[in-house]
């Protein structure tokens, strides 16, 4: 876990970067305004961003902040369209050399793993232990210590200037880069100074970032706390065993080390030691040694958007075909766990409100394996 990459900077401001950035920024937005203007003047805006990222001016502009109410509000940090494209061309350069040094079974924001990955590693660990230490951190994202952060980074990237550019994004979401930094160009010294805290939740580059900020504790879980059923998502982790006693031992473990060397702590309330016959919640479902269930709470926050949608079409606000494509999209997640008769139910009240989902059935079996 020593080593370093150089030559990162360029890379992340070449022209083709910078297009295929552009593309992964715009998948799935093309028809807000702020994305079709930037866009269709495509070739003033890149040739402008490249200018400002390679004379070192480029700075993040405002979030456009906003809570989002799922099963507990979320402030949610929008950057600008053309942040967003900045934030996609350093992660297809610098998000790889991250990646190289995660253990398999960390599963957020990651090529080939994912939600659905993960609660099928849960499951198969249901299946081969008796209990399960459930963990959390408290306020994760918001306690991202920056000078920490740029530590770590600072042991995978040898590149200066990437780095600074890093810094600049990680230290915007507390909005504490010095009027020095703001004003002029990166300076050198940037990346060991000052303190702060906290990733913008909705960036990019926080996904990744928030990978990366637990890595050394992924490894030393597995490798000093010896954790063979250990899997991670995010801030959600688990560890799976047959004594009770040894699950303890490492909590106490992990506590420590988030404490010392992260400067975070366990959630108190959501860290607990339990049979894994009681059900594990993890990422919205609750996972048995046989089945999963959708969590009510999920299925509730479905149900107030799928509604929502419902009286936006008697508005004339969407269609019939985008509220099939919305409900088409949950089935899919929601069929990972037992869910046929919360789906018939939920078509029939969303048609009786004038969903118009008539046909757009397709009710799965539960999921049993």
């Amino acid at each position: 876990m020593a080593w370093t990459e150089k030559g990162l900077f360029s890379r992340i401001c070449s022209f083709e970067n910078l297009l295929l950035a552009e593309r992964k920024a715009r998948r799935g937005k093309g028809t807000k305004p702020a994305v079709l203007a930037f866009w269709l003047d495509a070739e003033r805006q890149l040739p402008r961003l490249r200018d400002e990222l390679l004379s070192r001016t480029w700075r993040p502009k405002g979030y456009t902040r906003f809570v989002a109410h799922e099963s507990k509000g979320r402030l949610i940090s929008a950057a600008p369209y053309a942040d967003r494209v900045v934030h996609h061309a350093v992660m297809n350069v610098v998000g790889p050399v991250l990646e190289r040094s995660f253990i398999h079974d960390s599963y957020a924001n990651r090529k080939g793993k994912g939600t659905h990955r993960a609660l099928l590693r849960c499951s198969r660990f249901c299946r081969n232990a008796r209990f399960v230490l459930k963990c959390d951190i408290a306020d994760y994202f918001a306690s991202v210590d920056h000078g920490i952060m740029m530590a770590i980074l600072e042991r995978r990237i040898a590149d200066a200037d990437a780095l600074r550019l890093v810094e600049a994004i990680v230290r915007s979401g507390a909005s504490i880069v010095s009027g020095a930094a703001a004003a002029g160009a990166w300076p050198a010294s940037l990346a060991t100074g000052g303190g702060g805290k906290g990733l913008p939740v909705g960036n990019l580059t926080s996904q990744c970032l928030a990978n990366a900020y637990l890595d050394g504790f992924d490894h030393f879980v597995k490798e000093d706390l010896r954790a063979r059923r250990y899997l991670r998502y995010v801030d959600d982790f688990a560890v799976f065993g047959d004594d009770p006693a040894r699950l303890e031992g490492i909590r106490e473990g992990m506590a420590g080390y988030l404490r010392d060397r992260l400067n975070l702590r366990l959630h108190p309330r959501k860290t607990r030691i339990f049979p894994v016959e009681e059900g594990v919640d993890f990422l919205g479902f609750r996972v048995f040694p046989g089945h999963r269930l959708l969590r009510k709470t999920a299925g509730y926050h479905y149900q107030r958007m799928l509604f929502k949608l419902a009286r936006e079409r008697r508005e004339g606000m969407v269609s019939p075909g985008a509220i099939r494509n919305s409900f088409a999209s949950w089935s899919a997640h929601a069929a990972w766990g037992a869910t046929a008769g919360l789906k018939r139910r939920l078509l029939a009240e969303a048609d009786a409100r004038g969903a118009g989902l008539q046909g757009g059935r397709g009710e799965g079996t539960q999921t049993t394996f």
